[in-house]
């Protein structure tokens, strides 16, 4: 197969961990059940009564056949520098704190970084200059992190993906996007009473975010606000009736990506920039 092929036919259920298996953190267990449908994604990220059970569900979900074969193949090819490590191969869930009042909202797990360890940025260079900042801004435990079960710890703030699989060049398709959208409206009407501050990294989480907001008790500005880094934006509950639901300030921020970072379109000071304030916002 050629290097970046997305194989064709169903991913042979196997080639990622099982879940309830034993890997740390793994939100699942073999009775977790198991989206295969669009329809069954909104039904269960619905039904899920907590951050702990949007978790589970989404860790195991197979709706989307291009993401599951793709994030498998990976998971069972494995790059070289990785090939005695068992990959997770299965969809990354948010993680973080359950009261967090700081949302961090990537664009999807990278191949050999989330796909790998299981956890969003965990075991890839974007994670590695993401996660430094995070620590020296206060909200992570440890400047580094580099596998699940590693005790590394969000502070006040929980960290997801717009889509929870690897895609295929790092490009996920509309419609993967919006099969996926669900998980990540979950979290937001669960953290609906905490969350105070949205930090999308990069383009892509930040048109993302602004449909779910919508549907999540929010007055989305119209038209909607451009990106950029720095970027800030509060938003309005949709109505001040609602209970517990107060406004939430958006902010843009360049994607710590290997290439934005060697170039420098993003350096340290410019993402310690943006989390400062996303914690001064959630006072």
């Amino acid at each position: 197969m050629a290097k970046g092929a997305v194989p064709e036919g169903p991913a042979p259920e196997g080639t990622a961990v099982r879940p309830g298996s034993g890997w740390p953190g793994d939100p699942a267990t073999a009775a977790t059940p198991v989206a295969r449908t669009a329809a069954e994604v909104r039904a269960l990220a619905a039904s899920a009564g907590s951050l702990a059970e949007v978790a589970a569900r989404e860790s195991v979900c197979r709706a989307c056949d291009r993401l599951v074969r793709w994030r498998e193949e990976v998971a069972a090819t494995r790059r070289r520098s990785f090939a005695d490590q068992t990959y997770w191969g299965r969809p990354v869930p948010g993680w973080g704190d359950d009261g967090a009042s700081i949302l961090i909202l990537g664009l999807a797990p990278a191949a050999h970084g989330g796909n790998r360890t299981g956890r969003i940025f965990t075991g890839d260079r974007s994670g590695d200059v993401l996660f430094a900042s995070l620590w020296r801004c206060g909200l992570a435990a440890q400047p580094e992190s580099v596998a699940a079960g590693d005790g590394q710890r969000l502070i006040t703030a929980r960290m997801a993906a717009a889509v929870r699989c690897a895609p295929p060049a790092n490009k996920p398709e509309p419609a993967e996007r919006d099969a996926c959208a669900p998980w990540l409206a979950a979290e937001l009407r669960l953290l609906r009473d905490s969350l105070r501050v949205a930090v999308c990294l990069g383009h892509y989480a930040w048109q993302a975010l602004w449909p779910q907001l919508a549907g999540s008790g929010y007055a989305v500005p119209r038209p909607r606000p451009a990106f950029g880094h720095g970027a800030e934006v509060a938003v309005a509950p949709a109505t001040s009736g609602q209970r517990a639901l107060r406004g939430l300030n958006v902010l843009g921020c360049y994607h710590p990506s290997q290439q934005n970072t060697f170039t420098g379109k993003v350096t340290d000071s410019m993402l310690d920039a943006v989390f400062s304030r996303a914690r001064e916002l959630s006072r």
